[in-house]
């Protein structure tokens, strides 16, 4: 069944926060304070195709958030491109903040952290920071204009470092960008415990996926396990495969998300269109989010 992006309000109704069973069933968050959430993805629509509508019902509820966005998502082209996927990327963070950012600016600005300059903004309750790395393509080769860099050739050992697009720093190995995440998750634990999400590092779970959203699963997991804490993992690319599981609800709710997305794309260039592209399997994602949980380890 194919979903009509352009029959949809562009608001989202805030709802109150819980996990949707694969048959559809709310099951409700037994801690009245549950963990902040860090959203870690590799491309700025990540989140609303694999996530949408589990972020769209946490931040409707006026909670707290931080993303992290890895690459550029520059497809090997310039910046015209990848900036507006950042303002479309922030557009979905304030639709899915519903009435809670409702009049509030975006404000911007670049933060030094781990030696490395980063720009960081703040919507509401959230902030989100976008590192840009190199688009990696979805074999892991990397585009001609960023020189053949990726994530995946740096978690590798392939490459010695790893430049921003927009040449504001460089990593000097995969420990580098993995600390400097690290220390950008440990920010936003400061004040409260932190739950990391991402999409699934598991090539067996997740089958078929981006180098880029694999890579950004191994991050997280190394991070986790440094700290021992909780990580959701999302089904990539694979989850149009599986089984329609969202209720009618909740689909609305991750259309929104994307939606605004693909409309700040649209208004900039009619032919960035990710809809467009592929009509059928983003008709597809709307209906469907398969994660799975990783508990913190508790040491003896």
């Amino acid at each position: 069944m194919a979903v009509a992006l352009g029959g949809l309000s562009g608001a989202v109704v805030p709802v109150s926060h819980q996990a949707e069973g694969p048959n559809g069933g709310g099951v409700r968050q037994q801690s009245n304070t549950p963990p902040t959430p860090i959203y870690i993805v590799a491309h700025q629509d990540d989140w609303q195709l694999f996530m949408g509508d589990d972020v769209a019902s946490r931040l409707g509820t006026g909670a707290a958030a931080t993303f992290i966005y890895l690459t550029a998502g520059d497809d090997g082209r310039d910046s015209t491109y990848w900036v507006t996927r950042e303002q479309a990327a922030l557009e979905s963070t304030r639709i899915a903040s519903g009435a809670y950012v409702r009049g509030r600016d975006t404000t911007c600005d670049r933060t030094r952290i781990t030696g490395h300059i980063i720009r960081r903004c703040r919507l509401g309750n959230t902030t989100s920071y976008f590192l840009r790395l190199p688009d990696g393509k979805r074999n892991g080769a990397g585009f001609a204009r960023a020189g053949f860099q990726s994530m995946r050739k740096l978690q590798r050992k392939k490459l010695a470092s790893l430049n921003a697009v927009d040449r504001s720093t460089a990593y000097a190995g995969w420990p580098d960008l993995v600390a400097t995440v690290d220390a950008l998750a440990r920010a936003a634990s400061v004040d409260s415990t932190v739950v990391l999400n991402s999409t699934d590092p598991s090539i067996g779970i997740n089958p078929h996926d981006h180098f880029d959203h694999r890579v950004a699963g191994l991050l997280v997991d190394e991070i986790r396990k440094r700290h021992s804490w909780p990580a959701r993992y999302y089904v990539g690319y694979a989850v149009a495969s599986r089984a329609a599981n969202r209720s009618a609800k909740l689909t609305q709710l991750k259309t929104a998300v994307f939606r605004a997305y693909d409309d700040v794309m649209i208004r900039a260039n009619p032919a960035w269109s990710a809809y467009a592209e592929h009509p059928a399997f983003y008709s597809e994602c709307m209906q469907r989010t398969y994660s799975r949980s990783v508990p913190r380890r508790i040491h003896p």
